[in-house]
């Protein structure tokens, strides 16, 4: 059965299920799947054969792209990673069966460059002709100038941008139309978001915030774990009552996921992140809770720890045993 996600078209809504500033998703239920699926929920998501995409990764061998390119291969689209092939192209997931993998590794294609490059990317894209970019790792504009100009029948342009390029303020959370930040670290994000605009592409911009998980090459949560283990004291700023939100990399390609082909997604940008804030110390606190009861296995304890007080929004909206998302 074809699958597509109801977005509604205000920028800040309620879901099914929890807060959260950006999609609501209606769900009915379908049959289980035992494949490889987000954290905490069983999800059947599948694409018609009609609805096959050749579909360009920009990144897609470290973190976030890693399991958004299992959703889609498992959609039926033709996927292909855009690298620079310094890192193995596939690599297995825990828990990723020897025969799941292979099947995966099997339908992966590899385009090797340097997006910098950028007559090398107007060549070997505009051969190609990729109906939807994903593009994971672009942080300029002028990086995404080059693919725009290749690919002149582009249907859609997804774009990893950064919560971080909202302006500082009192008031949270943070909600899509919220005012940004001109001279964040992250506003070259914002420019080419600017430019997508200008240049009559459809896009669609997630801003996440702090993400955690699996083959995390950011020391989000490990760090806390490291000093715990070395029985360092953990350093927190302040009070340690400062507020912060984090959402699991699952989750967060879910919701990469949700927003293809969608026409309610189009030039709209949403906030993916926990349900629910969580304070430095009280972070500091249940790593240090786990560690003491779970030594031993104590990143996979923390994943759930932190998951039954930051749900992922999308996530919320589809934890239940089986789940079909329709327009």
């Amino acid at each position: 059965m074809a699958a597509t996600a109801s977005l509604k078209s205000s920028l800040r809504l309620p879901s099914p299920i929890s807060d959260f500033s950006g999609a609501a998703v209606s769900v009915s239920p379908q049959k289980r799947r035992r494949s490889w699926q987000p954290r905490g929920a069983r999800v059947q998501i599948s694409a018609a054969a009609a609805d096959s995409k050749n579909i360009l990764v920009m990144g897609g061998t470290r973190f976030i792209g890693v399991f958004l390119s299992r959703l889609l291969v498992k959609e039926g689209h033709q996927v292909t990673l855009f690298t620079r092939g310094k890192a193995p192209i596939t690599q297995q997931l825990p828990g990723e069966s020897d025969a799941e993998y292979a099947e995966f590794s099997s339908k992966i294609q590899h385009l090797k460059g340097d997006r910098m490059d950028f007559e090398f990317v107007k060549t070997s894209l505009s051969a190609k002709g990729y109906d939807v970019v994903y593009d994971i790792n672009g942080r300029e504009a002028v990086e995404v100038e080059p693919i725009v100009d290749a690919l002149p029948n582009l249907e859609q342009y997804i774009y990893c941008s950064s919560a971080g390029v909202y302006l500082k303020s009192d008031l949270l959370p943070h909600c899509e139309a919220d005012a940004v930040d001109p001279k964040s670290r992250h506003k070259g994000k914002l420019e080419t978001e600017s430019l997508l605009t200008a240049r009559g592409v459809n896009w669609t911009s997630i801003r996440p915030v702090y993400i955690y998980g699996p083959l995390n090459y950011n020391p989000v949560e490990e760090w806390f774990f490291h000093r715990l283990k070395a029985g360092r004291p953990i350093p927190i700023p302040g009070a340690g009552n400062q507020i912060t939100q984090l959402g699991h990399v699952k989750d967060l390609a879910t919701a990469f996921n949700l927003v293809l082909g969608n026409p309610k997604a189009s030039q709209q940008i949403f906030n993916i992140s926990g349900a629910k804030y969580v304070t430095f110390d009280g972070l500091a606190r249940a790593c240090a809770k786990v560690t003491r009861s779970r030594e031993r296995n104590c990143a996979g304890f923390l994943l759930i720890c932190l998951g039954s007080v930051l749900l992922c929004s999308l996530q919320c909206s589809l934890a239940v045993s089986a789940v079909a998302v329709t327009v």
